[in-house]
């Protein structure tokens, strides 16, 4: 097909792309109107019943009197609920001694009877699979500080730990 002169100058060409352009796509405007806002509410209140095992094959276990140290045997204080409380934000319960996992500001991990702010840890799924768990409350020289387990069972101090520490990888196991 032959177009006439006017019709295949390089500004007509140029003025009437743009005007297709225009006419094809949504204002500015209409596509923020479009955009829906993301909403993860359907993940929080979650429940999962989980036993929390360590890379240093150990399960992490909270007793009665508070005190939160590895196991290498079954025992009910080694099972933990997980509750989201935000995306992201866990806390954890242990079924067994009825406490709640919590770090105060020096990196110390125990448990408390009572949910607070040093209950909440922020979970992280890293490359190898394993899960870890930084307190969102604290850190110590802008890091967070990390649950963790040494190789003898005994729990580490938040301050000198890491997310790439394998003291401070745990799988999450079903009950």
């Amino acid at each position: 097909m032959c177009l006439p002169p006017l019709y295949t100058t390089p500004c007509f060409c140029l003025v009437s792309y743009t005007l297709l352009l225009l006419a094809a796509s949504p204002s500015r405007a209409e596509v923020i109107q479009k955009r829906f806002a993301r909403s993860y509410s359907h993940l929080e209140g979650d429940v999962r019943w989980r036993r929390l095992y360590s890379a240093m094959q150990y399960f992490l276990t909270i007793d009665a009197s508070g005190k939160v140290r590895g196991t290498r045997s079954y025992c009910t204080n080694s099972i933990f609920q997980v509750y989201s409380v935000s995306v992201g934000v866990v806390a954890m319960h242990s079924a067994g001694s009825g406490l709640y996992l919590a770090m105060d500001r020096k990196g110390k991990v125990y448990g408390e009877e009572d949910y607070g702010p040093n209950c909440r840890f922020r979970e992280r799924i890293e490359e190898n699979g394993y899960n870890s768990y930084s307190s969102e409350r604290w850190s110590h020289r802008r890091r967070p500080m990390y649950v963790a387990l040494r190789g003898n069972g005994w729990v580490k101090m938040g301050r000198r730990t890491r997310h790439t520490h394998r003291s401070a990888h745990f799988l999450p196991f079903p009950m």
